[in-house]
């Protein structure tokens, strides 16, 4: 399994707007390298910014 990933894909594994996964990225500091991000530190960022359950 691919652990860099297009915004495109991103946002349908996470359920967001492709927009939304770019702003986020943008908002906490998350690379964007060569048009991929990092599944793992962009899941952690936005596990870390969700409400507790």
């Amino acid at each position: 399994m691919a652990n860099h990933l297009t915004p495109d894909e991103l946002s349908k594994e996470f359920g967001m707007k492709r927009e939304d996964v770019i702003r986020l990225c943008h908002e906490q500091s998350v690379p964007i390298y060569h048009g991929k991000i990092d599944k793992s530190l962009f899941q952690a960022v936005q596990e870390e910014l969700s409400p507790s359950r």
